[in-house]
């Protein structure tokens, strides 16, 4: 099961830790949270112990005007072993009631100055990204054009090749020879490299490169949104390709579905070329732009006009 720690979100959030450190490096399963209102009233029937816990202002004034007993019985009850870990937001002081609880239990209470509804929604985006259904593929992802691109295909195909020229040609690499997949929502595929292959591209006959050293941090990107999938494939001259492009092609990856193009690799082929223009046609279309659609209407005017000519002659 994919997990962050406590950590994880400390480093990525810039939140300072102010209690229960020995419980830094506990897990957190889920990206929903909980805003423990009725919790500090001392309803906790219902209580959602293995979310992260926020609270914000409404909160501690509140539990401000319980009583002392009151108090503690609340911030011991909030720290139940299954909690990852406990946040306070708008730079509200932590209750000294909180802060024993949360040493006694090892439960890791943070702090941050955001507001309380804007943190809440970045600890959710954050999680939600980390903790989505993932899966990962052989190819390369690269950024071109702000249209994130998978290349997929069998080995020695050429994958790694096109993704240095398309470098090189300003674009940007986000993965290669594994892409991690994350499904953040419905049909929305978020790729990444892993982190031990992050900004490294394998060429043969070289070797392995760090693009980043080479070409700067302009020429890296740490993840990208998949849009197209490009399949990369031996030129068979038995088969039929797609030369107008009016059907589109779609492959599923996990519960999403994206666009594919199967584009045949043989000598003399620009395949970098090939992926920017597939990039550029790709923003057109989803402007309302479809170079194919235009053709074949232009097609299908011709044709009828054509089709007119002999009738009108024997009519006279």
């Amino acid at each position: 099961m994919s997990f962050v720690t406590v950590r994880d979100v400390q480093e990525k959030l810039f939140l300072e830790l102010v209690a229960g450190q020995k419980g830094i490096e506990r897990q957190i399963h889920t990206s929903d949270i909980s805003r423990p209102g009725l919790e500090m009233a001392g309803y906790f029937n219902f209580y959602l112990k293995d979310r992260v816990q926020l609270l914000g202002k409404t909160e501690l004034s509140f539990f401000a005007g319980l009583t002392e007993q009151e108090r503690q019985d609340r911030m011991e009850r909030l720290c139940s072993p299954s909690t990852p870990a406990i946040i306070v937001a708008h730079e509200m002081d932590v209750p000294a009631e909180l802060k024993a609880a949360a040493d006694k239990t090892g439960i890791p209470v943070l702090k941050t100055d955001v507001p309380t509804t804007r943190f809440s929604g970045m600890l959710t985006n954050y999680l939600s990204g980390r903790l989505a259904p993932m899966t990962a593929m052989h190819g390369v992802l690269v950024d071109v054009y702000g249209i994130g691109i998978l290349i997929t295909g069998k080995s020695g195909v050429g994958k790694s090749e096109i993704a240095l020229e398309l470098v090189k040609r300003g674009h940007r690499l986000v993965a290669d020879d594994l892409v991690e997949i994350r499904q953040v929502a419905k049909n929305v595929l978020i790729g990444n490299a892993p982190k031990l292959l992050e900004h490294m591209l394998e060429i043969r006959g070289v070797g392995i490169v760090d693009m980043m050293t080479l070409f700067g941090a302009s020429a890296v990107k740490s993840d990208k949104r998949i849009l197209i999938v490009v399949d990369l494939e031996v030129w068979d001259e038995n088969k039929v390709y797609d030369r107008l492009g009016i059907d589109d092609e779609k492959i599923k990856i996990m519960d999403s579905e994206l666009t594919k193009l199967t584009v045949p690799v043989r000598p003399g082929r620009n395949l970098s070329v090939i992926i920017e223009v597939a990039a550029m046609d790709y923003r057109m279309k989803r402007l309302g732009v479809n170079a194919a659609e235009e053709f074949t209407k232009k097609l299908d005017a011709a044709i009828g006009q054509n089709a007119q000519v002999p009738n009108m002659e024997r009519n006279g």
